[in-house]
């Protein structure tokens, strides 16, 4: 459902941000262009998952 986390125990957790309106520029022009407010997926690594990766 929109806005809940999604836990995997042992694994880590999925969750939905909102990311804000802000300034860019585009690399080839240097043009100044304003990057609209957006959602993104963020993963937060679980306990488990950290102690298998740094074996």
């Amino acid at each position: 459902k929109a806005g809940e986390k999604v836990v995997l125990v042992g694994f880590g957790s999925f969750e939905v941000r909102d990311r804000a309106a802000r300034k860019g520029r585009n690399p080839q022009t240097k043009e100044e262009i304003t990057i609209p407010a957006s959602k993104a997926p963020v993963f937060r690594a679980g306990k488990g998952l950290k102690e298998i990766v740094n074996k």
